[in-house]
């Protein structure tokens, strides 16, 4: 069962296959393919996503300063929206029913500002979002 913290349950609906390296790109693949129609467990501070994460340092994201804070509020604020706690088991099927829901508030809050927008928008999931 795939360990991932909150804001990786919303962000990762718009992999498209890119990523920092080849390693992290087959990490996230992978992580994919075992949630797929299965439960994943919600994770507190860095999961099966960030263990491939080269900004990954002594349990803590290093990518800038106060970075790690900074994940952890948006982890939070995305547990909030979608009305789950670190430790829960939920199926990675009933997140998706939920992502288009909380979009609109998420895309405010994160994806006007974030580094991997460019990538998400290429997302087919990501573009219906927007429109709607």
């Amino acid at each position: 069962m795939p360990k991932l913290r909150g804001h990786h349950l919303v962000c990762l609906h718009f992999f498209d296959g890119e990523g920092y390296d080849e390693a992290f790109i087959k990490k996230l693949k992978d992580t994919l393919r075992r949630a797929e129609g299965e439960y994943v467990e919600i994770s507190s501070g860095a999961d099966d996503v960030c263990a491939a994460c080269l900004h990954l340092k002594e349990g803590r994201c290093m990518q800038a300063d106060n970075a790690d804070e900074a994940v952890s509020k948006m982890d939070a604020k995305a547990l909030a929206l979608l009305g789950l706690s670190v430790a829960d088991k939920v199926r990675w099927n009933a997140i998706q029913d939920k992502v288009p829901e909380i979009f609109p508030q998420w895309y405010l809050l994160y994806c006007k500002e974030c580094d991997w927008r460019g990538v998400c928008e290429k997302d087919s999931f990501f573009q219906r979002l927007v429109k709607r």
